[in-house]
């Protein structure tokens, strides 16, 4: 089993982006969750090992305001849709022409934002996602920001509970998180058409936290439904996660 090394790229504005590439082959970009990490979406459960035994190279950021990336408190590095810009610095700065894109719910909507902004890979796959997730994000956000408000004072059995918890744990720069979050807009349904690559809807049987993932198949050109066991926060812990992903890229 090999390690990730982390390079630094710099995006749009600067702001330098923390990338744990691992492996060697066709360049698989991997973009975590709301609130996580490369480390804990990617690496720990092994997702990232298995891409880079079956030939490929693993390319995980730290998104901005996550993991080992910058969090800048300026209102002004946080402008509307910088996750697509930041996924487009980082795919210009490595010189990536031909390669796949991978993406877990926050990191499954940018990864859908960035393709209907213009970008390219050769195939993309949405874990954790479903329709309602991408075109319904104000409700979603609302209650993120409402968890981070109301951080000190949620307790056991409110629906903001696990969220507090995993922001604990994940030790969250809750002041960039909430720029972050205002700066991440809704996806307009009709723009899923211009989503033409195969893609991969890859969700836990029990997760619903995004809304319906065969109706996101059913909105997209080339798409396709897998499931695995688990609900949102659980499905990410299964080997059957990169499983699917490396048979689908494979």
């Amino acid at each position: 089993m090999s390690s990730p090394t982390m390079i630094h790229v710099a995006s749009f504005d600067g702001t330098r982006l923390a990338v744990h590439p691992l492996g060697e082959g066709r360049p698989v970009v991997l973009l975590h969750g709301l609130f996580s990490n490369a480390q804990t979406n990617w690496i720990k459960f092994g997702h990232a090992q298995l891409l880079a035994d079956a030939g490929f190279e693993a390319i995980m950021p730290d998104l901005r305001a996550h993991g080992q990336s910058e969090a800048p408190h300026d209102p002004a590095c946080y402008p509307p849709n910088l996750l697509l810009r930041d996924v487009e610095a980082l795919v210009e700065a490595l010189g990536l022409t031909d390669f796949d894109l991978v993406g877990f719910s926050l990191g499954a909507r940018t990864a859908a934002g960035a393709v209907i902004a213009g970008l390219r890979p050769r195939r993309l796959v949405l874990s954790g996602m479903g329709l309602e997730g991408l075109t319904g994000w104000d409700r979603r956000a609302h209650f993120f920001v409402d968890a981070i408000q109301r951080f000190d004072s949620v307790q056991r059995g409110d629906p903001a509970w696990l969220a507090v918890q995993f922001m604990k744990t994940m030790k969250v720069d809750r002041q960039a998180a909430r720029l972050l979050l205002d700066a991440v807009g809704d996806i307009e349904a009709e723009d899923l058409a211009r989503i033409a690559m195969p893609t991969l809807v890859l969700c836990g049987t029990e997760d619903h936290d995004n809304g319906s993932p065969q109706k996101l198949v059913d909105a997209l050109p080339n798409g396709r439904l897998a499931e695995i066991p688990g609900t949102h926060m659980s499905s990410v812990t299964q080997p059957a996660l990169g499983r699917q992903i490396v048979e689908f890229l494979a």
